[in-house]
């Protein structure tokens, strides 16, 4: 893998990570761009010992543009994207409308008593994963999955290193029914200036289960789906695929390495090369269990920068919100307003669903 640097026409950053040595990088972005303004801010919930984002700015990002006029295809004669070459393997860049972007102004401890703000501080980047417009992560080559999977570490890696930034997340949403504004192949990478809700409870519940057992939490958990099998999907030597106990999605899958490890950064050589092969077959087993669209959200969880790599393990969350033909889960009263999922699909049943679907 090769990373090329350079920068935007508004001073943005932009990487290139190619698969062979000797492409020509070196053109520039003549756009006529204002500067980017650091507009996000997050404001304190005492009563969910919460941070919230708030970024305004972002109701005038692109929406839904034409395939001609796409942000994230390659730059042509006639259309300037915001990838300044005529092609590319994976491409990097700082998004031009981040819910979290610059350094901190100053500390924001959580004070319950009064209402508490600060700069939105952190980083947003978008990563594009291939130039075809019309392509989707599962049917990229193992190749080019492993070339996302070295820019997925690498940024992680950079992200963290970034004064203020508390917590790296890797994601990609993809369809329009999970709002996905632009069609082309893409995720995003964000380092949140706090440790996300999600995250906060996980490590809660480590620290407890370590108090009490003296053992990791995730360990546990992988020990107890491989002991049962019922709900497995996949296995190698050293990624265990399968439908969590209390799964919340119609079909959910969590990808965990067998071996400790608290970000993608961690990952070694075989972990990667194996990553590469499954993480596109359980895409496809999940697109082919229902005869229609696939709406989902995969998100690798990894551990805070400064807190609780001894005790939360990354792994991979992937769901979809599709769960009949023609049907889709919406987070309705008891999901949205308390928090409280009901799957309509057994746990179970989705594993197996999962292992019957053909992944070639």
């Amino acid at each position: 893998m090769h990373r090329t640097s350079g920068r935007l026409a508004d001073g943005r950053e932009i990487l290139w990570f190619d698969e062979r040595p000797g492409r020509d990088r070196g053109v520039r972005d003549l756009r006529d761009l204002p500067a980017v303004e650091h507009l996000s801010q997050i404001r304190y919930d005492a009563v969910l010992d919460e941070w919230v984002g708030i970024a305004g700015h972002r109701q005038t990002r692109t929406y839904h543009p034409p395939a001609q006029t796409c942000p994230l295809c390659p730059s042509t004669p006639v259309f300037s994207s915001e990838i300044p070459s005529a092609d590319y393997d994976v491409v990097v860049f700082e998004n031009r409308f981040p819910s979290f972007a610059g350094t901190p102004d100053g500390p924001a401890a959580p004070d319950t008593s009064r209402f508490v703000a600060a700069a939105g501080a952190g980083r947003c980047e978008v990563v594009c994963f291939t130039s075809d417009h019309d392509g989707t992560f599962s049917r990229l080559p193992p190749e080019r999955v492993r070339t996302v999977i070295e820019a997925w570490a690498d940024r992680t890696a950079a992200l963290s290193a970034l004064p203020g930034v508390e917590q790296v997340f890797c994601f990609e949403n993809r369809g329009a029914e999970i709002g996905v504004t632009l069609a082309h192949p893409h995720g995003q990478i964000y380092g949140y200036p706090f440790v996300t809700p999600r995250t906060a409870t996980m490590l809660r519940t480590a620290r407890a289960h370590r108090e009490r057992t003296g053992r990791n939490l995730f360990a546990d958990v992988l020990e107890r789906e491989i002991a049962d099998g019922s709900r497995i999907v996949a296995a190698t030597a050293h990624w265990l695929a399968f439908v969590p106990f209390a799964a919340r999605w119609p079909l959910e899958v969590h990808l965990y390495p067998r071996r400790h490890r608290a970000d993608l950064s961690e990952l070694d050589e075989d972990e990667r090369a194996e990553l590469a092969e499954l993480y596109p077959q359980l895409l496809r087993r999940m697109e082919r269990v229902f005869d229609d669209t696939l709406p989902a959200i995969a998100g690798w969880h990894q551990a805070p920068v400064h807190q609780g790599r001894d005790e939360l393990r990354l792994h991979l969350e992937l769901f979809t919100i599709r769960r009949a033909v023609g049907r889709l889960k919406y987070l309705a009263g008891s999901e949205s307003a308390m928090g409280a999922f009901v799957n309509d699909i057994p746990p179970e049943t989705a594993a197996e669903l999962l292992r019957a679907a053909d992944p070639s």
